[in-house]
């Protein structure tokens, strides 16, 4: 069987993941990757789902002087790698999930353009496309992002990242989903498919970026108690505006229930800003925050010291 058929297979769903490596490129960062999430794809798929399609309208109006593109009816999750092409690799990768209220996801503004940007710092990044629309308890997403935490980190040697070195990064609805990883990954939700998930899928650190439905329904200031925050919860960067109308409250929320615990945070809250700005540049300090992660990374250890 040819390498042209074998990669036609692949991507229509009919290999398992331990074949892709013999039918996709091994990512040298030239080009993005692109595997399917399920090797046998995936089952049990939210009712309602559509054909994917492009949700970008006029109306939804320009964040930076550009576009968003905003996807949904998703319903053949995948993974896309992104490697690190003009500096060195530090061996630390990121999975990236965008925002989008489980509703749509922001595929540009919250995925492509923060890989880039892990890139330019030696990360490699992972751009998980889950599944929505996915109504709560968001059991879809979760199982998505649980598997991609798993193929990452069974990936790791072919990819040149350090098995222990794998964080996650999330904006609004991306940013509650992985903290819902960083606080339940003890257990896979969905019956293992294979070798990948029999690997932990607890993410090594997590960066949450104006998250949602972090806070308590009832209160302004506790933690919904679906988050089970122990010493053993990842440490985490957050960075939320003052004026974001999602509510501060559920990154404080969060922080001080690691502060508790004793894990390791470090929180950043601007002013002004509003949501959904991912890291395009505007005169607003909220700007900055990709600057303070990557020094953050640095104090971490996930990143080399500068000089």
């Amino acid at each position: 069987m040819n390498a042209e058929l074998l990669s036609l297979m692949f991507f229509a769903g009919l290999l398992p993941l331990a074949a892709a490596s013999a039918v996709t490129p091994p990512g040298d960062g030239s080009t993005p990757v692109i595997l399917s999430l399920w090797p046998a794809g995936t089952s049990g798929i939210t009712a309602g789902h559509a054909r994917e399609h492009d949700a970008t309208t006029s109306a939804d109006g320009m964040i930076g002087g550009r576009p968003v593109i905003r996807l949904t009816g998703i319903s053949d999750p995948t993974v896309t790698l992104y490697r690190p092409l003009r500096v060195p690799e530090t061996g630390t990768a990121v999975v990236v999930f965008p925002g989008g209220g489980y509703h749509i996801l922001a595929m540009d503004l919250e995925g492509t353009e923060v890989c880039e940007w892990l890139n330019t710092i030696g990360v490699t990044a992972v751009l998980l496309k889950y599944r929505v629309p996915d109504p709560s308890p968001h059991s879809k997403a979760f199982e998505d992002a649980q598997r991609a935490i798993g193929i990452v980190r069974s990936r790791a040697s072919e990819w040149h990242i350090d098995p222990h070195r794998i964080g996650v990064l999330g904006f609004s609805a991306g940013g509650h989903l992985a903290a819902s990883l960083s606080c339940n990954y003890q257990k896979r939700i969905y019956t293992p498919a294979d070798g990948a998930d029999r690997l932990s899928c607890r993410p090594d650190f997590a960066v949450l970026i104006y998250p949602a439905y972090l806070a308590a329904p009832d209160s302004t200031s506790n933690l919904d108690p679906a988050f089970h925050v122990t010493k053993e919860t990842p440490p985490a960067f957050l960075a939320q505006t003052e004026h974001d109308p999602i509510g501060v409250n559920n990154s404080i929320a969060y922080y001080e229930a690691l502060r508790r615990a004793g894990v390791p945070a470090e929180m950043h809250l601007y002013e002004a800003g509003g949501h959904g700005y991912g890291l395009r540049p505007s005169a607003m300090p909220v700007s900055g925050w990709p600057s303070r992660l990557a020094e953050w990374m640095r104090s971490m250890q996930l990143l080399p010291a500068t000089h």
